[in-house]
């Protein structure tokens, strides 16, 4: 006979008191141990395809990246604006506030979700062969998106609550049930992959049911926890001036991810044209790449969180003093890993296979982005905290410039120069440079942390 579910009893964690480094660092690790954990089990699906397949097969799981990402990057924006909206009330101790958002971003995470669904499965063949894969990669690479598709709607439902969970400063929770999902994605691969011999179908397969898990997990503690941002089911519902807050803050990131994925797309066309092994090999990379990056990012979105409850509460003075920490952290970790990747890259990339050719070009990777990663952790770091105030338009308008605009400009004038893959890569630190010195500039001249009269 089953347990009678019994309320949780963890509170919201306000940043509005005390330490501000402790503050955010403390919320910062969950975040990071979280989003490398789901780093993990995307790495754990190339790995073992790469072992155990083959580097087609690599070259198909890692190349269907930057198309998955292009198409589901405006819900990844639109929960970035929930948890912006959310931090902003719970922060003002709004508590209908806070009920009617957290409520609202799920109902919209639902309606996302299943729209996602159905376009990532209809357009992954067109979307594919329109990027030049190389036959031997094609069929195998249509195959792992369509299947990722079939269960994305877990993914953008997760990535809702586990924004609202952040928004509340709960992020270990968040971790929690990342963790679960890691742990059931690697089982799953090697059984399907190693042990079923299922391919890159059991690859994907393994994702939509360790992101199923994560989901289930989170949806129950938001409905059990005693707290403003609990979640009642028949509650859910699209409340419309709340919806259209949550949009507009959301909108900016949102379309910054989809532009940003869609110079990444451009990019992974320019690889493509190499060969199937140059492909493997910078997808194996990304993998690695994504554990660099991924821990900024946690610093980023803490720092949005705690700018959000700050700003939200009227402490500018902590918000200008969250800034300053924010980036000390973003640019000694992006020092410290770039030196130690370099010093370890060939262990590193025969994780991922035996094939000297596919090796070869993911150390040539690890030159060209390695020593710059300080320079994206600048930026990363003030948009998150300029971000977490509401003003989100004018980090999306840097990003696009630096990360989107320049890189298009880049391959279709600077590219033709080069006669190897080392002029595809390039643009990536150059591209964090200009992104860099837009956002300090913003930072330094902008108007971003006057108060508005009321946050309600």
């Amino acid at each position: 006979m089953a347990a009678t579910a019994q309320p949780q009893q963890e509170k919201t964690l306000l940043m509005t008191e005390g330490s501000i480094w402790k503050s955010i660092l403390l919320f910062s690790v969950p975040l990071i141990l979280g989003n490398m954990l789901q780093q993990l089990y995307n790495t754990a699906d190339s790995i073992i395809v790469g072992n155990f397949v083959g580097s087609n097969a690599l070259a198909a799981v890692g190349s269907s990246g930057s198309p998955i990402f292009l198409l589901i990057g405006f819900s990844q924006g639109i929960a970035v604006g929930a948890g912006v909206v959310v931090s902003q009330f719970l922060g003002a101790k709004d508590r209908e506030g806070a009920h009617t958002a957290v409520h609202t971003s799920l109902a919209l995470s639902a309606i996302l979700g299943a729209i996602l669904t159905v376009c990532g499965i209809a357009v992954s063949r067109a979307l594919l062969t329109a990027m030049n894969t190389p036959a031997e990669v094609l069929e195998d690479a249509v195959l792992y998106m369509r299947l990722y598709f079939g269960g994305v709607l877990f993914s953008v439902v997760y990535n809702m609550a586990a924004g609202i969970l952040n928004a509340a400063g709960n992020s270990k929770r968040s971790l929690l049930y990342l963790g679960a999902a890691s742990i059931t994605n690697i089982v799953l691969d090697l059984v399907l992959i190693a042990g079923c011999k299922m391919g890159v179908a059991g690859a994907a397969i393994a994702t939509d049911i360790s992101q199923l898990v994560s989901c289930v997990l989170s949806l129950r503690f938001l409905m059990r926890v005693e707290d403003d941002y609990r979640v009642t089911a028949k509650e859910v519902r699209v409340h419309k001036k709340m919806a259209v807050r949550i949009i507009k803050v959301g909108l900016p990131t949102g379309i910054q991810n989809m532009v940003i994925s869609l110079s990444n797309v451009l990019v992974q066309v320019s690889v493509n044209g190499y060969g199937a092994a140059a492909m493997a090999g910078f997808a194996a990379y990304m993998k690695v790449d994504g554990f660099n990056i991924l821990p900024v990012l946690s610093f980023s979105m803490a720092a949005t969180t705690f700018v959000g409850q700050n700003f939200g509460a009227g402490k500018i003075d902590r918000v200008k003093k969250g800034t300053f920490v924010t980036l000390g952290m973003c640019i000694v970790y992006t020092i410290l890993t770039g030196i130690l990747l370099l010093v370890f890259q060939d262990s590193i990339m025969h994780l991922f296979t035996g094939d000297e050719t596919v090796i070869a070009y993911g150390k040539i990777c690890m030159l060209y982005f390695c020593p710059f990663y300080w320079m994206l952790g600048i930026l990363q770091g003030l948009a998150g905290t300029v971000r977490g105030t509401g003003k989100s338009v004018p980090p999306m308008v840097v990003l696009l410039i630096s990360l989107c605009l320049f890189r298009i400009v880049w391959i279709q004038f600077a590219l033709p120069l080069f006669a190897g893959i080392e002029g595809v890569l390039l643009v990536y630190p150059v591209s964090w440079a200009v992104g860099a010195v837009l956002m300090v500039l913003y930072a330094w001249k902008g108007k971003w942390m006057q108060l508005p009269e009321a946050i309600s």
